[in-house]
């Protein structure tokens, strides 16, 4: 039932309550277009795909919608980052300027949560501490935790946020104690699901939507609370993501974390019972052995083999038995002396879980719908698995991909389904909701890709382009003189390129990758070429530092250079003057090493399809326009974006891709390209070369 019988677009008139309490408040057509989409959809409960351009400001219009519902509202982000911020700044805004007795919550994973009783086992053991900075966090965190009432720790300023520490102070499915935790009544995850539970809106984020898609496959349904509508801001993302939470991993330091816990555990509260320290080694030493036995793989493309291509397979298989019976055995001791101590039944599980990944990973096991891994059925199915775990079971390549993929002294075990339609879209009740908005889902209007991925068949779908003006405020600049991408000189030629532009932009230059050895490279011919040229800008590249404190330098320092891959993609936003130039490197086709692709497009042959329009062509559009949506922000924002790939213009898929971009002006000319620049730059006061970084 509604909490008010009003037409959705009363709410964002001239005279509507945005207006009133909204300073500067601007109609926007295409927003009330989505609004009514909006609520129509969790009127109807039905599902909905609505691409929003950029500034058609789609958070409140789905946020109004939602508030007005009546109903029970999930709102997942693409990050953590804007999770905080819906939460913090729109969620607040919409509510206040609606007047509306709406009761919002914020929900994360386990992870994002100060554990009591770790805390208190860290603060026994200060042994365990790596650092004098570690020391002092930990002192910080015990602190934040006395006062704090939600325990996340995004509130703990005085820690980063990827400081290893969190990860000895939160807790994991494993090791949790539930309800057998001394500090049960004071956990801080316990008490944010209580109000998740009773709050009539609760913003999530996408990891921890999937989280609780997995655990609803396997029968547990205790992570999100019901809903009547479940709207999936920056939705492009869900792909990529539900492949990932679909999938499984083994990870070598993982197995040796797990064995470190269990014999501290052991020898402190059953060293009587049996030979910890031996039978911990011996785990160790095949985990080891099948690092070694996989060293061939470090000479395969990315580093990674899949299932089928593992060199010297018959070794290898042997060493994962023998670990997996270790691993077994250990876990079996564990498992008689649980109740000794939380601790013991703690590592306990952690051994079962592994125990479990690891022999899905060598034997997948697929199951009927509606059967849980739990469950007498699935145990009766994984018994009729044949012993030898190179041989796969009938059927099992079709829909799962496996791969194993090594680094210096490690390696991963990975495995992650081949279509996740499925398994998704099964997930959506049919009383329930499902909206989905990003700024980039379609190819060029068509949003079969992205529907196709997510099972989402028979839903509608919109499209609203952004309300800027484009044209006159910037300029796509194409080099007609750079050689092909494969070239060896394309890297040095580009930024040679780069120079006059950077020079004349009087803002933040941004140069985006498609890959980590680029931005090394990038980066290091951009310094030899501002000496050569006497430019003094910084350059910060990704890998120096964090993601944000590399972007907090680059909007304090104002002229800088920053040089940075996948994840600088998208998620950035940097208005005005302090992002005036965006350089793509090449077109962002995804890697052809990936395990999940190379089967897609297998797949996708073998079924007479052709998987470069089906997969890589959407994919790449995708990602250019995330891309080129960094430079263009607000109605004022204007710049230059360069895409050094002539394959853009002179390869006939290209039309898809620049006729999928916003409808910059368009040239292929260096000096055209540097006098727009110029001619913007007049009138801007900005910090010459130098000043800023002094």
């Amino acid at each position: 039932m509604r909490v008010l019988d009003f037409d959705i677009s009363d709410w964002f008139g001239q005279e509507g309550p945005l207006a009133a309490a909204v300073p500067g408040y601007t109609l926007r057509d295409a927003q009330i277009q989505l609004a009514q989409a909006v609520d129509e959809t969790i009127a109807s409960h039905s599902v909905l795909v609505a691409e929003a351009g950029t500034g058609t400001g789609k958070t409140w219009a789905y946020l109004i919608p939602a508030f007005l519902s009546g109903g029970k509202v999930l709102i997942s982000t693409g990050t953590r980052t804007l999770q905080d911020q819906l939460f913090s700044k729109d969620v607040p805004r919409v509510r206040d300027a609606l007047a509306l007795p709406v009761q919002v919550a914020l929900l994360k994973g386990r992870s994002n949560y100060v554990c009591h009783f770790h805390l208190d086992r860290l603060e026994q053991d200060e042994r365990a501490l790596k650092s004098r900075d570690e020391i002092a966090q930990l002192r910080q965190i015990r602190v934040f935790a006395t006062r704090s009432r939600s325990g996340d720790k995004t509130d703990c300023g005085q820690v980063p946020e990827d400081a290893d520490i969190w990860n000895r102070v939160t807790s994991t499915r494993e090791n949790c104690l539930g309800q057998d935790c001394p500090n049960v009544k004071e956990c801080f995850l316990l008490k944010a699901r209580r109000q998740a539970q009773e709050a009539d809106v609760v913003v999530i984020n996408h990891a921890l939507f999937f989280a609780d898609l997995v655990l609803r496959e396997e029968g547990i349904t205790d992570l999100l609370p019901a809903a009547d509508a479940v709207v999936f801001d920056e939705a492009h993302q869900l792909p990529d993501t539900a492949t990932r939470f679909m999938g499984d991993v083994v990870y070598s330091g993982t197995i040796t974390d797990f064995l470190k816990a269990a014999e501290v555990a052991a020898l402190a509260y059953a060293r009587d019972s049996a030979k910890w320290t031996d039978a911990c080694q011996r785990v160790s030493y095949y985990v080891k052995d099948l690092r070694l036995a996989a060293a061939p793989i470090e000479n395969m493309p990315g580093r990674k083999a899949t299932f089928e291509q593992i060199p010297d397979a018959d070794r290898f298989f042997e060493i994962l038995n023998k670990l997996y019976d270790e691993l077994v055995t250990l876990t079996g001791m564990l498992t008689a002396v649980q109740e000794r101590h939380p601790d013991l039944a703690a590592a306990a599980k952690s051994g079962t879980e592994l125990c479990a990944r690891l022999y899905r990973w060598s034997q997948p096991v697929i199951l009927p719908e509606g059967v849980s891994r739990d469950s007498e059925q699935a145990a009766a199915a994984e018994r009729a698995v044949p012993a030898d775990p190179s041989k796969a079971v009938a059927g099992v390549a079709e829909q799962l991909v496996r791969w194993v993929e090594v680094g210096m002294h490690h390696f991963r075990l990975q495995m992650a389904p081949l279509s996740v339609a499925d398994a998704f879209s099964r997930q959506r009740r049919k009383d329930q909701a499902w909206i989905f908005t990003s700024a980039t889902l379609s190819l060029y209007k068509d949003f079969s890709h992205y529907t196709r991925q997510l099972g989402l068949y028979g839903a509608r779908t919109e499209k609203w382009e952004s309300p800027f003006d484009y044209q006159d405020h910037a300029m796509l600049y194409v080099p007609d003189h750079l050689p092909e991408p494969q070239s060896p000189d394309f890297q040095k030629q580009f930024v040679t390129t780069l120079i006059p532009l950077i020079q004349a932009s009087p803002g933040g230059v941004l140069v985006l990758c498609t890959t980590l050895r680029a931005v090394d490279n990038l980066s290091a011919l951009l310094l030899e070429a501002f000496d050569t040229h006497f430019i003094e800008r910084p350059v910060l590249r990704q890998g120096e530092s964090s993601r944000g404190t590399l972007l907090e330098q680059f909007r304090q320092l104002k002229n800088a250079v920053l040089v940075g891959s996948a994840s600088f993609w998208e998620g950035i936003d940097l208005p005005g003057e302090m992002l005036t130039l965006v350089a793509i490197d090449k077109l962002p086709f995804a890697p052809p090493d990936d395990p999940v692709l190379e089967a897609r497009i297998k797949a996708c042959r073998e079924d007479g399809g052709n998987p470069f329009f089906e997969f890589q062509l959407p994919s790449a559009a995708i990602a250019l326009k995330q891309g080129a949506g960094r430079l263009i922000r607000t109605e004022k924002d204007w710049g230059l974006l360069v895409v050094g790939d002539r394959r853009l213009v002179e390869k006939p898929y290209g039309k898809l891709l620049w006729r999928g971009l916003p409808p910059f002006r368009r040239t292929r000319k260096l000096d055209e390209a540097t006098d727009f620049l110029k001619s913007h730059a007049k009138d801007i006061a900005v910090p010459k070369d130098g000043d800023a970084a002094a």
